[in-house]
């Protein structure tokens, strides 16, 4: 197993974690051997939005005294309605469900998550109301460790980010989604399918969250990482051949501040089977050969794949165009975080002797060369005494 900072948390978490979705109404037995398969693989990160009694009351006594390391993602506004799980924003029926969390779990949940807020009126019903001052409340007592949200749509996810409210997001992310139009509704595609047709290269408002999380220190977790199935089956894949688990797993590691995926396995085969990913070699994972189908979408964009490598002068490229990215949201303002980031790299932009051998091999047609002129500029290497910037300030 990988761990990763997450943002400015400062907590370590797994590269893989568990989404715990599909162990809800299984037998207890089965929960139990998928969670130990998980933690005897290095798992760190469990998350839990199911708000039945039963299912959370399982997890946590298959955890049993490995409660301490194992951080538990809980999600605050998930209600129970006839044994299906609904959103409520009614603070009453909001603290039942929490506390009966907090209780179940041993009086702490790590990180603190505001439950699905997609839509202007989930927005509203959180930050305008006295929802988000009452997570804020859960922090200040240190009943949560950390506050972070879920979200599916990007401008909403980026207007939340916006308040300062939270530390961390939990998102969807797989090629297909980065490439629906953001006034898409993902939900509307798990049963009718994506229609190729609509993808027009990564979504300008996805590119530019991933990055404001980045720029922000916003750890990002990760569901829906196989987009519903759809993306590792032949009959539903948008692409002309489907992804393998692989594939999705490198895509979403790949992106600027993800720090964990959480996929929903329900045994523990399912378990190793995710796992084995950090058996397989680099080919394996290179999700480029799955989006060269869309190679005109993705023309001039990098997606941080690493086909450039490896360069003469040994520049980390891949890193160098992600900070680049970042600082190009605001070239006046740039953070000293990110420029102390790019400081730890060996090899800087600067670096580049412009012998062109990144760009003949770039699936995408990326002019890395101009990139690596505008780095050097955006980006120069600091003095010695500015290079102690802690790298979560």
């Amino acid at each position: 197993m990988n761990y990763r900072q997450l943002g400015n948390t400062g907590k370590s978490v797994s590269e893989i974690g568990l989404g715990c979705e599909h162990l809800d109404r299984k037998p207890y037995a089965q929960i139990k051997e998928t969670i130990d398969a998980a933690i005897e693989h290095g798992v760190n990160i469990i998350d839990v939005f199911m708000p039945g009694t039963e299912v959370r009351e399982n997890i946590s006594k298959a955890i049993g005294d490995r409660r301490g390391k194992v951080m538990i993602q809980g999600h605050i506004g998930a209600s129970d309605v006839n044994q299906q799980y609904d959103i409520s924003r009614d603070l009453p029926t909001v603290k039942k469900y929490f506390e009966e969390m907090l209780r179940i779990f041993g009086g702490y949940i790590d990180f603190g998550m505001m439950f699905f807020i997609d839509t202007e009126e989930n927005y509203r019903d959180v930050f305008e109301t006295g929802f988000a001052e009452y997570v804020e409340h859960l922090k200040k007592q240190g009943d949560i460790g950390h506050i972070g949200f879920g979200s599916h749509n990007p401008e909403t996810a980026m207007r939340a980010i916006n308040t300062g409210l939270p530390e961390m997001l939990m998102f969807s992310v797989n090629p297909a989604f980065d490439m629906l139009p953001s006034t898409e509704y993902v939900f509307d595609h798990f049963e009718e399918g994506f229609g190729s047709e609509l993808f027009k290269g990564i979504d300008p408002k996805r590119a530019e969250l991933y990055k404001l999380c980045e720029l922000k220190q916003i750890g990002m977790t990760v569901m829906k990482v196989f987009g519903a199935g759809k993306l590792i089956s032949k009959e539903h894949t948008p692409f002309d051949k489907p992804m393998t688990i692989p594939q999705c797993l490198h895509y979403a590691l790949s992106r600027p501040a993800v720090a964990s995926i959480l996929p929903g396995c329900q045994t523990a085969a399912e378990v190793r089977e995710t796992m084995s990913y950090f058996k397989t070699t680099e080919a394996e994972r290179d999700y480029t050969k799955v989006l060269k189908s869309q190679k005109n979408s993705f023309k001039g964009s990098c997606v941080y794949c690493s086909h450039c490598q490896p360069c003469p002068a040994e520049i980390d490229i891949a890193s160098v165009i992600k900070y680049l990215d970042i600082a190009r949201l605001d070239k006046e303002n740039i953070p000293p975080s990110v420029k102390a980031h790019y400081q730890t790299l060996p090899h800087k932009a600067g670096d580049c002797t412009k012998c062109g051998s990144c760009e003949a091999r770039c699936p995408f047609t990326v002019p890395v060369i101009k990139n690596m002129e505008e780095a050097a500029i955006l980006l120069p290497c600091l003095p010695k005494n500015l290079l102690d910037i802690p790298l979560d300030s």
